[in-house]
């Protein structure tokens, strides 16, 4: 399947590089409900929808998690630099968006519009996701993409809620920011401490991605 990653005019984590070898992994899962755990505008979002209803012809989920421009309750979180910076490089796209549509990406409105052709597949979640995970039926998640909260304790709660809805089942997590970050320092630590102590596989792809098979 000849399916590539795209920015679509909108501000992206993930540059085309690795935004493709996620593309990759789901590729090759083929998984049917997808949980994202820090959504910011939607462009990975809108890559992994148009993705499954290829694969699946329109029978998958996807479930996304964001503060949706809401500020960070923990004072140990620290903001990546994409999220603060709403700021287009590109002055066309700031014309267009900042000063014609006066539209922030980051925000559920925004979000779900870009991703309303998906219909019910597609459900969004404005929250934190160390209270939002504890209320959630996310029993059916077969893969999940995590780059949300990058303190210790939320990559950990994050890590162990979608690990013990897997339970039982074949899944995959994929833990973006694993240590190729400088301004990150406690994801690879929750990481390396919850595979260790419930002996699961743990995949690093150049340090940026943590694959953990369950």
């Amino acid at each position: 399947m000849d399916f590539k990653f795209k920015k679509y005019w909108r501000k992206t984590g993930l540059n085309l590089k690795w935004g493709n070898e996620l593309v990759e992994i789901v590729k090759q899962k083929k998984p049917n409900h997808f949980l994202e755990i820090g959504v910011f505008c939607g462009v990975t979002s809108r890559n992994i929808c148009e993705l499954l209803n290829l694969i699946h012809r329109g029978n998958f989920t996807y479930t996304g998690i964001d503060l949706f421009g809401d500020e960070i309750e923990d004072n140990k979180e620290v903001k990546p630099s994409y999220v603060t910076n709403q700021k287009f490089s590109n002055p066309f796209k700031h014309i267009y968006y900042n000063l014609y549509l006066k539209e922030n990406l980051n925000s559920i409105d925004s979000v779900k519009k870009f991703l309303q052709k998906f219909g019910n597949k597609v459900n969004l979640y404005k929250g934190n996701s160390n209270k939002l995970l504890k209320h959630l039926d996310i029993k059916n998640i077969d893969f999940a993409f995590i780059d949300g909260g990058h303190s210790y304790q939320t990559t950990l709660n994050d890590i162990e809620a979608v690990h013990q809805n897997m339970k039982g089942r074949k899944g995959t997590i994929v833990c973006d920011d694993y240590q190729d970050a400088s301004y990150i320092t406690d994801v690879k630590k929750a990481i390396d401490y919850y595979v260790k102590k419930e002996n699961l596989s743990l995949r690093l792809i150049e340090g940026k991605f943590a694959v953990i098979e369950i």
